[in-house]
């Protein structure tokens, strides 16, 4: 069998979607068969460059051929084209490039495309082309229950080209063995992509609520991880509310020093809105961390009343409170590891095998 991944981007970019593509990728090449007949391939829309230690990382011998195409959508779509081959089956990792994959399979004899969706992407009507695309996909893995009915409200497709393959942690992102101490500081760390087309993710709604949290723990503090667009209004909005004291704008950080940041708070926080799944939630909980989430989306089916807490989005009141309350308690650290570990890589590379045979 020969394998495509078509990307928006893998190595250019470490949001929750080229993350999870880069395990697609990985996992592709992990369970390829040996031999000539099968081997593995990737057109990434976004990327430059690849780096050699990334492949190193995320593929195996039989990744074969990979063309980038620097943001050129005309070469990702030739790119796709010139790399289509007789029964190959195309994985689609995002639905933007749905279309692409029904191109290449008209003009190829046996190409048969999948579709991965991954949250607020395909929760909308679709496009004449992608309906069209729709038409002929052979399955659609979806990263959680609800990305799977919220797409299911805009297509016709029936129930049985669905399936839920909720996403994975890295294996790189290590879980830990053993849960960690107990925090030094009341320390509150979120995580998110700070612009305006985002600002569902609630950062502004965790700094007011602030104040309230104060009232009851005056070390509490507010750890922001990110950069983006939305910045300043984030940080007049930290001034204005007499703050500047109590939340500290970090920046980006890589996964090496994320993963300290996450050991060193007490509670991971994001109430966002549209979650598709929640990937940063697994990565606190690596790290033996409790969660705050908004009863939204895709967050309920990660975070659990063992390993966090759920607030109604947009509830300042509700989130002073429930972080208030994690911040007090004594939280099962093997049970929230635990709960990470559900997620490990190897049970998505056994499911996607499932999910990917004739």
């Amino acid at each position: 069998m020969k394998t495509l991944l078509l990307a928006p981007e893998l190595f250019t970019a470490n949001g929750g979607i080229p993350r999870m593509l880069r395990l697609y990728l990985k996992a592709l090449c992990e369970l390829a068969p040996e031999g000539a007949d099968h081997h593995v391939g990737f057109v990434a829309l976004n990327d430059a460059t690849v780096g050699s230690g990334d492949l190193r990382r995320y593929s195996t011998a039989a990744l074969t051929h990979w063309e980038t195409c620097q943001r050129r959508k005309g070469r990702f779509v030739r790119a796709t084209l010139r790399h289509r081959r007789p029964g190959q089956r195309i994985v689609c990792g995002h639905v933007a490039q749905l279309p692409v994959a029904w191109a290449a399979r008209l003009c190829g004899r046996g190409v048969s495309y999948d579709l991965v969706a991954h949250g607020i992407e395909v929760w909308r009507d679709f496009s004449l082309a992608e309906r069209l695309a729709l038409r002929s996909v052979r399955r659609v893995l979806c990263v959680s229950a609800h990305t799977r009915d919220e797409m299911r409200r805009h297509c016709a497709l029936p129930a049985d080209r669905f399936a839920v393959l909720p996403n994975a942690l890295d294996p790189f992102f290590p879980i830990m063995e053993q849960p960690p101490a107990r925090p030094s500081a009341p320390v509150i760390l979120t995580v998110s992509r700070l612009a305006f087309a985002d600002s569902y993710k609630g950062i502004d709604h965790l700094i007011q609520a602030m104040p309230q949290i104060r009232r009851s723990i005056p070390q509490a503090r507010l750890q922001i991880v990110g950069q983006g667009d939305d910045l300043p209004r984030l940080a007049k909005l930290v001034r204005t509310s007499g703050l500047a004291e109590a939340v500290d704008f970090c920046g980006y950080l890589d996964d090496q020093a994320l993963q300290a940041r996450l050991r060193e708070c007490a509670l991971f926080a994001l109430p966002s809105q549209r979650e598709g799944f929640g990937l940063v939630f697994l990565e606190a909980m690596a790290q033996g961390r409790p969660c705050l989430a908004a009863r939204a989306g895709g967050a309920p089916e990660v975070v659990t009343d063992e390993t966090g807490m759920l607030v109604p989005f947009g509830d300042i009141e509700a989130i002073a409170t429930a972080a208030t309350a994690a911040l007090q308690r004594t939280w099962d650290g093997d049970a929230i590891l635990a709960r990470a570990r559900a997620f490990a890589y190897p049970c998505f590379r056994e499911r996607l095998k499932t999910l990917l045979a004739p």
